[in-house]
């Protein structure tokens, strides 16, 4: 573990680095994230305006979820997306082969070989959105501590999701329209699952868990939750973690190196 927490080190401190020569990229990226920000705060706004509420979901507890989702897309454009999307590249240009042949497990270094500091903007502006819907609230810490875990999960369900799908790209060898796809998808996380008709609920639930990235730990840090949906989510993001790598090592059977 401790070499491998070097490495980590090693990748990011090589990447912020690199990333800082183009400072004025985090100002682009924030004025972004104000952007994305605003949007969501106005698409729930529609619904509200007439003093209409999602059952079970006033204003301010809807800003949570409106909070994490916007945590979960820094968190994505942090870690997941400068790492992952290089999957389709690697495969391309044939610079896979040395990843393979390096002293260090494959799935964690393309998981984590680069860290894009663009993301943070949205880190920033969703933990505010948080606290300020939480202060509202009248939410204590031990409030935020609890919810925790069902949001862990949901980082861990949502890397598992990604990396599967960059996985196929040693099959489909573009697939940046399928990762365009799950962006979408996911984009269904910034309202509480009910806003959507029944179907939608179970189809967002059991076939893409969106729900359990952003309903589920809003509902856990306003303490309504069953501890029964937490623990499912636990399972289904240790699952899902273990589908994703016995996943690559399939896939990897299938790949045809640069020098083959």
């Amino acid at each position: 573990m401790g070499r491998y927490l070097k490495v980590i080190r090693l990748f990011w401190s090589a990447a912020i680095a690199a990333e800082m020569e183009y400072r004025v990229n985090f100002i682009i990226a924030t004025l972004s994230s104000v952007g994305n920000l605003a949007g969501s705060l106005f698409s729930l706004f529609l619904f509200y305006r007439t003093g209409y509420t999602f059952s079970d979901w006033k204003w301010e507890a809807a800003l949570i979820v409106v909070g994490i989702y916007t945590l979960l897309q820094g968190f994505a454009e942090t870690f997941l997306s400068p790492n992952l999307n290089r999957i389709v590249r690697h495969v391309q240009e044939g610079t896979l082969d040395f990843i393979l042949l390096k002293p260090i497990r494959s799935q964690f270094w393309l998981s984590s070989h680069t860290v894009s500091p663009w993301g943070v903007s949205d880190l920033i502006f969703g933990t505010i959105m948080i606290i300020y819907a939480g202060t509202l609230l009248e939410l204590g810490i031990s409030d935020y501590l609890v919810s925790i875990p069902a949001l862990f999960f949901g980082l861990v369900i949502l890397y598992s999701l990604w990396f599967m799908l960059g996985a196929t790209s040693i099959w489909f060898v573009k697939i940046y329209n399928v990762t365009e796809v799950l962006r979408g998808l996911l984009e269904a996380g910034r309202f509480p699952m009910v806003a959507y008709p029944a179907a939608f609920r179970i189809f967002f639930t059991f076939v893409v868990p969106v729900a359990f990235l952003t309903t589920i730990p809003a509902e856990a840090m306003l303490g309504r939750t069953q501890i029964s949906w937490v623990i499912g989510a636990g399972i289904l993001a240790l699952v899902l973690f273990f589908v994703s790598s016995r996943f690559w090592r399939f896939a990897l059977r299938y790949y045809t190196s640069a020098s083959s």
